[in-house]
């Protein structure tokens, strides 16, 4: 039978960085008892993201973070909006390169990734937040 679960994650962050939350979602999905369906995941936030990455190796994660700080460097004269900081208005590009949604299969019980990925949370501030995840699993 077809059905529908929603609960929401909160995450401390220590500032800009990466926080797996993998297993916390994981767990969601093994709680709502479905076999095969699909778990949404949106970030209510506009300058944090989601992503799907390498969970081995953390150089990538850094490499991920000296690539955006070129695209996206904190206090760039060119930014008006800077009304919370320095690092303001290159969270909010930052958030707009990536994605506050993912969608990932549920088979077997389980979130559908590979050997070395990983669900995270990116913290594109530089200072501490609680940011807030809903998780949607739809299933049978």
């Amino acid at each position: 039978m077809l059905g529908q679960h929603a609960e929401e994650l909160s995450v401390s962050t220590r500032g800009r960085g990466f926080y797996e939350i993998t297993r916390e979602v994981d767990g969601l999905v093994s709680a709502s008892g479905f076999k095969t369906g699909l778990v949404t995941l949106h970030v209510r936030h506009t300058s944090a993201s989601l992503l799907i990455q390498e969970n081995a190796d953390p150089s990538v994660r850094t490499d991920l973070e000296s690539i955006f700080s070129r695209l996206a460097p904190d206090a760039d004269p060119v930014y008006e909006h800077n009304y919370e900081g320095d690092d303001d208005m290159s969270a909010h590009i930052r958030t707009a390169l990536t994605s506050v949604n993912l969608n990932i299969p549920i088979s077997g019980g389980s979130m559908v990734l590979g050997t070395w990925q990983g669900v995270y949370l990116w913290e594109h501030r530089t200072h501490p937040h609680t940011r807030r995840v809903h998780v949607h699993i739809t299933g049978e």
